[in-house]
């Protein structure tokens, strides 16, 4: 019978014993991402090279072990969680920027590049990877595309999907192939996209192929202030529906505001209601004029004010704010369970009611940060974890709001993944055929149920249903399946 030594043994041959962790207090660190969600792996590798990778994967196959891809670990649906133990397999050691093409606006880079080195290593070429999760600085390339991360200024540009070519992978059963290349795929089925968001279900990624786009020749922010949510709720369509597309537009309401001001001094209005951050670029003349119009739009929805950001400082300074908004929550509460959902534009102003009567009645603070200009909504549920019971109220809570997002024609996730977090949820979606269907595409790529297991769907062996789903399912009441 072969023992966690005998396994220990086997990832050091793969990639090397300094580079395979086992001890408890090395372990620690890997049980963990940015949600509740907490399990202990039996061991983590480190591989170096794609070919590392593929000899991990293949032990870990030869012993039967769940294995569960790892990034930065900064994902906020428990992706990288290692529901059912086994191995982690992190990419922070594979974080080279192989090329920067400027004539073709493309990078290749290992998964473990930071989000945010890769924009700044294009830049002297005059180009940047357009996806920018708040996280940016810490998140990794390989994480985004398991996740399909998006971020404030992808509003006009799309999100990972829309800036990945190629993706070099290994697969579950410890293959290594390309999906896609250095050109755009347009025949055939598309492997590339049904990788990216696929959650480290089908594989790891080794090499990523993205696309380029020019820096803006020039950048309006501005920031408009409201006595009510709902204001800026309205806002936001009628601005899109004036045939702008800002670069972002993001909306944080007054207890965001609060926090973010008091920890960073970004110059943000603490007594507002909300605010919109409002960002336009492109040719000089053209938004000028947009921003004239931005204005107008948001002082006839009862903007109290419409700020201009007049200098590359005070635009960095309100980005700032709105990037380190959520982490500034800790001034209000030790914890806070943060959620991604999305809905039709036209239908802010409803969630954003059923968002604040959820709050009311279960008696908890729940501040607003996301992204409005798509619609993706990350309520932030404040809570304490010491406190008797707060987590299942809390992951009710949640339940409601989300349930209220799909009922609304929205989606369960805009860029956090479903992760273990709304596996149950699925079937809100879709139906068991969808579902059955989903399912077939993880055998193709190998994966008979080892490779992060417990996630992206509602099934799987052993898997059982956690607390906080149970509780959450609960409260969204008998009719949560469709």
């Amino acid at each position: 019978m072969p023992t966690r030594r005998d396994l220990v043994r086997a990832l050091e041959e793969a990639a090397g014993a300094k580079h395979v962790l086992w001890r408890p207090e090395d372990l620690a660190v890997y049980e963990f991402d940015g949600t509740i969600e907490r399990s202990t792996p039996h061991a983590v590798v480190l591989p170096g090279t794609t070919e590392e990778v593929a000899k991990v994967v293949r032990a870990c196959n030869r012993f039967g072990v769940p294995i569960t891809p790892r990034g930065a670990g900064t994902g906020l649906s428990g992706g990288s969680v290692p529901a059912k133990r086994g191995v982690v397999i992190g990419t922070g050691r594979m974080r080279q920027i192989i090329e920067i093409d400027k004539q073709n606006r493309l990078a290749v880079v290992e998964p473990g590049v930071p989000n945010l080195e890769l924009s700044k290593a294009a830049a002297p070429f005059g180009l940047f990877y357009a996806p920018d999760p708040s996280s940016q600085q810490a998140c990794t390339i390989g994480g985004n595309v398991a996740e399909n991360a998006g971020g404030p200024h992808c509003l006009a540009l799309g999100v990972t999907q829309n800036h990945v070519l190629g993706i070099e992978i290994v697969t579950a059963d410890g293959d290594i192939t390309w999906l896609g290349g250095r050109v755009s795929d347009s025949f055939g089925y598309d492997l590339r996209g049904i990788f990216i968001g696929s959650e480290g279900t089908l594989g790891v990624a080794t090499k990523v192929v993205v696309r380029l786009v020019p820096l803006p020749a020039s950048v309006i922010t501005l920031l408009a202030v409201f006595d009510t949510v709902q204001q800026a709720s309205e806002t936001v369509s009628t601005i899109i529906s004036a045939g702008m597309i800002p670069a972002a537009m993001e909306m944080m309401d007054r207890l965001t505001l609060q926090a973010a001001e008091a920890g960073l001094q970004c110059g943000y209005p603490p007594d507002a209601g909300a605010v919109l951050l409002v960002e336009l670029d492109g040719l000089p003349e053209v938004i000028d004029s947009q921003a004239v119009r931005v204005r107008a739009e948001c002082l006839e929805r009862g903007a109290v004010e419409v700020r201009l950001a007049s200098t590359q400082r005070e635009r960095e300074l309100l980005w700032r704010g709105r990037k380190g908004a959520i982490p500034s929550l800790g001034r209000l509460a030790p914890n806070y369970y943060i959620l991604d959902g999305v809905v039709p534009r036209s239908k802010l102003v409803d969630v954003m009611e059923v968002v604040s009567a959820v709050s009311e009645r279960y008696g908890i603070p729940i501040a607003n940060v996301f992204h409005a200009g798509d619609g993706n909504l990350h309520p932030l549920v404040l809570f304490d974890e010491r406190v008797p019971g707060a987590k299942e109220r809390v992951l009710a809570a949640g339940g409601e709001i989300m349930k209220a997002c799909v009922d609304a024609g929205g989606a369960l996730s805009g860029e956090h993944g479903i992760g273990a977090e709304k596996r149950m949820f699925m079937p809100w979606l879709y139906n068991e055929t969808d579902i059955e269907n989903m399912e077939r595409v993880r055998l193709v790529f190998g994966n008979a149920g080892q490779f992060n297991p417990c996630k992206l769907l509602p099934t799987g062996t052993g898997c059982g249903e956690m607390a906080h789903q149970a509780a959450a399912i609960r409260a969204a009441g008998p009719d949560a399946y469709v």
